[in-house]
């Protein structure tokens, strides 16, 4: 048996790590491009370690991204991401990484695919065509080069690095977008009905990824869990995958909540959020109540995130500057657009511009830094 031999580029970008390619490098036939891409993750993987192939077994590590220049006016790339199921021959191509979404600029640069100044800031415009949705990438530049080391730190990644500053336009814009209305129900809080727990107040909405947000108590959890306090867990697991597949049927994004387990497994997210209190980061470090406006978790691929994801500070974001959600109601975005929320990895702050159009509220961008570095760039060997 030959193996195929294929450039590519393994990238973190925040909080994630995922493979990138080019377009013109892969199948353009849709189903032997995601056999491929499984493969490449190593999966299906029985025994959960992608032990054969570049995935590392978890929901931040199991992710491809295919570029290529984009030939829309108001953008320089298209931006593809696939999310790989770990134990199942399954890529979910219905959201964006938020986290990822760092790397894009960086990789476009460093593949000719976008013209940048030899020092200073270039400007990226990337077309998210998982979700429709335009995002500006301010990357750094030195002696002709992406600056991909510096003194930016983030919570959850153990090493500084270079700052790398997203602009998530019209995030909730409805235009062109898979799960419709910023509120598909046209209401700021719904009530889910989810079997053996009863009625639940949900913020159900469409900004970054499609997002529920539910009060932590309301899953008899405190908001300052980490995950070892969840993962090992199957009864809560399986509880918040009932709610997040009810919710997935609210939207109107699945017709049953089995659907939505079986075959949509990346999007809607579920996040709980609680009032500050003080907790142990997953590193060992303080985080004191004071320093943060709100607890945050989410949920991604069945298990809770070791941080947060780039789609769910989105929607934290575009939640908290519009009165009367889930978000708002418990931590507003402060005087200077921002809101602080603590996960389990440390401290993120993240910033909307937000205002009411006509009696209703647009959000118009939602800002955040995250970075990104290559860690190795060559080929990958898949089994032809």
């Amino acid at each position: 048996m030959k193996q195929l031999k294929i450039p590519a580029v393994y990238m973190r970008g925040g909080t994630s790590k995922g493979v990138f390619f080019l377009k013109d490098d892969l199948p353009a036939d849709k189903a032997t491009l995601e056999r491929l891409m499984i493969r490449v993750i190593g999966s299906p993987d029985r025994y959960g370690k992608h032990t054969d192939g570049m995935g590392g077994a978890t929901s931040s590590t199991s992710k491809i991204v295919i570029l290529s220049k984009s030939k829309r006016p108001d953008s320089d790339v298209d931006y593809l991401f696939g999310q790989v199921s770990i134990d199942a021959p399954v890529i979910d191509w219905s959201g964006n990484c938020g986290n990822l979404s760092t790397a894009v600029g960086p990789f476009a640069i460093e593949q000719g695919l976008v013209e940048a100044p030899a020092d200073g800031i270039a400007t990226v415009r990337i077309w998210q065509a998982n979700i429709k949705k335009r995002i500006i990438s301010h990357v750094p530049m030195k002696d002709g080069a992406v600056q991909e080391l510096g003194d930016f730190e983030l919570d959850g990644v153990a090493f500084p690095a270079a700052e790398v500053k997203l602009e998530f336009l019209d995030p909730a814009d409805d235009e062109g977008s898979e799960g419709g209305a910023m509120f598909p129900s046209g209401k700021r809080i719904d009530t889910l009905d989810v079997p053996g727990v009863g009625a639940i107040e949900a913020t159900l909405i469409n900004a970054g990824n499609p997002t529920i947000f539910v009060d932590a108590a309301r899953l008899g959890l405190t908001g300052t869990e980490l995950q070892k306090d969840i993962n090992g867990n199957p009864k809560i697991l399986a509880l918040a995958e009932t709610v997040r597949a009810h919710g997935a049927v609210a939207m109107g994004l699945v017709k049953t909540p089995q659907e939505a387990t079986e075959r949509r497994q990346h999007t809607p997210k579920l996040a709980f959020i609680a009032r500050p209190a003080g907790y142990t980061a997953s590193d060992g470090k303080a985080v004191k109540a004071k320093q943060i406006d709100m607890l945050a978790r989410i949920f991604s691929m069945g298990v809770l995130h070791h941080a947060m994801t780039g789609t769910g500070a989105v929607a934290i974001a575009a939640a908290a500057a519009i009165p009367g959600t889930i978000v708002s109601r418990l931590a507003p975005v402060g005087a200077d657009g921002r809101v602080r929320f603590g996960h389990p990895s440390g401290v993120l702050s993240v910033g909307a511009e937000a205002r009411e159009e006509a009696g209703q509220w647009a959000v118009k961008k939602v800002m955040m830094s995250r970075s990104a570095r290559r860690l190795m760039e060559g080929w990958v060997r898949v089994p032809a």
